[in-house]
């Protein structure tokens, strides 16, 4: 019996299937392949960052996880807590510091410092806020892991992930934005929760802004590969225009709702950029709307801009954008909501 490995071609001489499926984003470089122990660092230790950091570690996912935030008590409060529940964890070395020497050798640096956001308060609103801490903050993390995947999470993300990308001068594949993955997480909740059925057998996408001019992929939804409106309308069930704007609308103010709530998201958006860590440092190739360098996709043009586009996800970052199919509406939509994030981002003068 012969050896054979996976290949992404049909047969020999068949096309390469990968180049078909996903389109690689401009100003890439792939990082050295290396052996040491894996090590993720979170920046921020506030409900998000702990949310996260907690989240990792049930994953048995790294070796080393290095918490840094600017309060040293509860810094050190919660890199205790953390400790102090290793005999329930895989075994992970958890280390905290207010200097940003403790992320040195990083692979992935999760990026969620930040002011918290208000009850009403748009997350663009938040920019001017978080654009002086970053400036502080990218250089640090460059310095000490200048081969690291910087995964930025605080809103407003699209802006912000376009701000780190700038200021670390790292190629555009080794910067992502936590984007819309969480909103595509509700997204896929709610459409799963009229069908009564289960989330995972879902596939939809919400796309562009994370934030109110997002943008739900209505035509691109399938649920256990059978493609929704499509059926809908071989079934000759009528479903209005109004119903699906109302699902979108929950999903853009579900944020808002939570918040209002309880003062403060956490748990969703500690689960969602997991997620995204797993995918990352496992190298699992799998697709997740996240916020990329969204320059030649879709007919966006001009100024670089990052939105979140279903993204391919492995060990040096981004991989590929997929070719998912985009009415002109949609399009048309996803323009506009690059124009709105394009609107605030050109006043920075980065």
């Amino acid at each position: 019996m012969h050896n054979s490995t996976s290949s992404s071609s049909l047969g020999p001489g068949g096309p390469d299937l990968s180049q078909v499926f996903f389109k690689p984003i401009s100003n890439t470089h792939q990082p050295p392949q290396t052996n040491h122990k894996t090590k993720i660092s979170v920046i921020g230790v506030g409900n998000v960052g702990m949310a996260i950091a907690q989240t990792i570690l049930t994953q048995d996912l790294v070796d080393e996880l290095a918490l840094v935030d600017t309060k040293p008590d509860k810094l050190r409060g919660e890199m205790l807590d953390l400790q102090h529940a290793a005999a329930f964890l895989p075994r992970t070395k958890i280390v905290a510091s207010v200097d940003y020497s403790v992320t040195s050798g990083s692979d992935l640096c999760i990026v969620t410092a930040g002011a918290r956001q208000n009850p009403g308060e748009s997350r663009l609103n938040l920019l001017q806020r978080n654009l002086a801490m970053y400036k502080g903050i990218v250089p640090e993390l460059v310095k000490y892991s200048p081969e690291c995947i910087l995964l930025i999470v605080s809103n407003p993300v699209d802006v912000l992930t376009y701000v780190v990308w700038k200021l670390s001068g790292f190629p555009a594949n080794r910067v992502i934005g936590s984007g819309t993955n969480l909103d595509s997480s509700r997204f896929r909740f709610l459409i799963a929760d009229h069908l009564d059925v289960n989330a995972h057998d879902v596939q939809a996408y919400i796309v562009g802004e994370h934030g109110d001019s997002s943008v739900a992929l209505w035509s691109s939804i399938s649920v256990g590969g059978i493609p929704l409106l499509s059926f809908l309308e071989r079934q000759q069930i009528a479903i209005e225009k109004e119903t699906l704007e109302k699902i979108h609308k929950l999903v853009v103010e579900s944020a808002y709702e939570v918040i209002n709530l309880k003062g403060y998201t956490s748990w969703a958006i500690g689960y969602s950029v997991a997620s995204l860590a797993y995918s990352i440092i496992r190298d699992q190739r799998k697709i997740h709307p996240v916020s990329v360098l969204a320059k030649k996709f879709y007919g966006i043009d001009g100024d670089d801009v990052f939105l979140s586009l279903p993204a391919q996800l492995g060990r040096s970052g981004v991989l590929g954008v997929t070719n998912v199919h985009l009415t002109d509406e949609e399009i048309q939509q996803l323009k506009k909501s690059a124009n709105t994030i394009l609107d605030v981002q050109n006043q920075l003068g980065i």
